[in-house]
């Protein structure tokens, strides 16, 4: 069984949803500290053809925090934020279904941020026809206690995987051979370059999965899920 896993970002670029799309099980790494300055609460999206910001307003947010211990803010505007995307990607060749699926995301009650982002991905993986289990961190026994690498063979021991399935960056952070001693072959997801067309503009890349949605087709989308290597120590 092959294992990936990340912490739960709000509507992400496709690397992300490729590594998902990789793996038979990931595992949503809620009880990671919260990110100032990430990608937990925002990402960025295509206004007048440069990379705009949006984001999610929460409550009193706190690096020294876990991330399912935030909570979006009760002044959270969702109007204001679809009426944004309406703004910017009304001229999409496919903002209804990009449209539609921010409204299905945004109407989650449960404003706890990682079971918000955790229902978010799921809709988007439904959208995509991605078919991965997912399991979230936080529910595995003894894992809010290990760290670093440790957590990943604990992860990997609880779900049954030999393989385990790293974002390209996990390059600097974890060693094949610490993950050979343990019995899990490790792998390195390292993305092509896409392109697509944004109406008019110049490409930018790497924005939201929402700017994948809203210009292309889902078929042309599952295309882009395989586009990618793995690196393997040779």
């Amino acid at each position: 069984m092959i294992m990936g896993g990340n912490q739960p970002y709000f509507i992400p670029y496709i690397g992300y949803w490729q590594l998902i799309n990789a793996v038979d099980v990931f595992i949503i790494s809620d009880d990671y500290n919260f990110i100032e300055g990430g990608w937990i609460a925002r990402n960025r999206i295509l206004e007048n053809g440069k990379p705009k910001f949006y984001n999610i307003e929460l409550q009193h947010a706190s690096s020294e925090r876990k991330i399912n211990q935030h909570y979006i803010s009760e002044k959270f505007d969702i109007d204001k934020k679809l009426l944004q995307l309406r703004c910017v990607y009304k001229r999409a060749p496919h903002f209804r279904e990009g449209y539609a699926l921010m409204e299905q995301i945004y109407s989650c009650d449960d404003k706890n941020l990682a079971y918000f982002l955790e229902n978010s991905i799921k809709i988007i993986c439904d959208y995509l026809s991605i078919k991965t289990k997912f399991v979230r961190a936080s529910a595995i026994p003894g894992n809010c206690e290990l760290r670093k690498e440790y957590k990943i063979f604990a992860q990997c021991r609880y779900v049954g995987a030999n393989t385990y399935i790293n974002a390209i960056g996990g390059q600097k952070l974890y060693a094949y051979k610490q993950f050979a001693d343990q019995g899990i072959k490790l792998g390195f997801l390292n993305s092509q370059k896409i392109h697509y067309k944004q109406l008019w503009y110049d490409f930018v890349s790497d924005l939201s999965i929402i700017d994948v949605i809203m210009f292309n087709s889902k078929e042309e989308i599952c295309k882009m899920l395989t586009q990618y290597t793995i690196l393997w120590e040779e």
